[in-house]
C-alpha cells in the first residue's frame, strides 16, 4: 500500500521579515544622523534603503497572505511594517526637502536625528524579544518613547530659537524641517505602542 504524504502550506518567516525591515530602518536612521552631521552624500544611501524598506513591507504583505499561522496577529504584523516603513519613507522625505529648500541641516536638526536613530535601535531591540521576552520588548519600547521625548523637547527649544531670526525664509525652512522630524518621531511612537498592543493581546 503506498504512502500517504501530507503537506502542510509553506510556513513563511513573518516575524523575521519584520525585524528584517526593522534591521534595514535602523541603517537608514544611522545615516541620516551621518546626513545631518554634514556628510551629504549619505542622502543617496538614504534614498537607497527607502527603496529596499519598500520591497521588504510587500514581501511582508505577500507573505501574510500565505502564512498558515503569524507569532502575533497578521493585521500587529501588518502595522507594525507600516509603521517601519514610515520611518524610512519620512526620513528620505526630511532630506529632499532639505535639498528643495537649499537649507542644510543645523544642530537642532542633528540632534533631533541622533534621538531619533537612539529610538529605533531601540525600536528593533523590542521586535527582537517579540514571541521570546515580551517583558523586555515592552521595557525596550519604553525606552524608545523615552528617547523619542527628547525628539519634542529639541523641537521646542528649536522653534523658539526661531522667534529671534529676522530672514524669514530661514525661518520657514527651519520650521518646515523641524516638523518633519517631529513627524518621524510620531512615527516611532506608532511602532512602539503597536509592540505594546501585540504583548498585551498575546498575554
Amino acid at each position: 500500500m503506498r504512502a500517504r504524504h501530507w503537506f502542510l502550506p509553506e510556513q513563511p518567516d513573518v516575524l523575521g521579515l519584520v525585524r528584517r525591515q526593522l534591521a534595514l530602518t535602523r541603517e537608514g536612521v544611522d545615516a541620516l544622523v551621518e546626513w545631518a552631521r554634514g556628510d551629504s552624500s549619505q542622502a543617496d544611501r538614504i534614498r537607497a534603503l527607502e527603496h529596499r524598506g519598500d520591497e521588504l513591507k510587500r514581501e511582508l504583505e505577500l507573505a501574510l497572505t500565505t502564512a498558515f499561522t503569524t507569532p502575533l496577529e497578521p493585521e500587529d504584523l501588518y502595522t507594525l511594517s507600516r509603521g517601519i516603513d514610515w520611518i524610512l519613507n519620512l526620513s528620505k522625505d526630511l532630506v529632499r526637502e532639505s535639498e528643495v529648500m537649499a537649507t542644510p541641516p543645523d544642530d537642532a536638526l542633528r540632534e533631533m536625528c541622533e534621538c531619533l536613530a537612539e529610538s529605533v535601535h531601540l525600536l528593533a531591540e523590542a521586535v527582537d524579544m517579540l514571541g521570546t521576552d515580551p517583558g523586555a520588548a515592552t521595557e525596550r519600547a519604553n525606552e524608545a518613547l523615552r528617547a523619542e521625548r527628547r525628539i519634542e523637547k529639541v523641537y521646542r527649544e528649536a522653534m523658539a530659537r526661531l522667534l529671534a531670526v529676522d530672514d524669514l525664509r530661514e525661518v520657514m525652512a527651519r520650521r518646515e524641517l523641524y516638523r518633519r522630524v517631529a513627524r518621524l518621531g510620531e512615527a516611532v511612537v506608532d511602532v512602539a505602542e503597536r509592540v505594546w498592543y501585540a504583548v498585551v493581546k498575546e498575554a
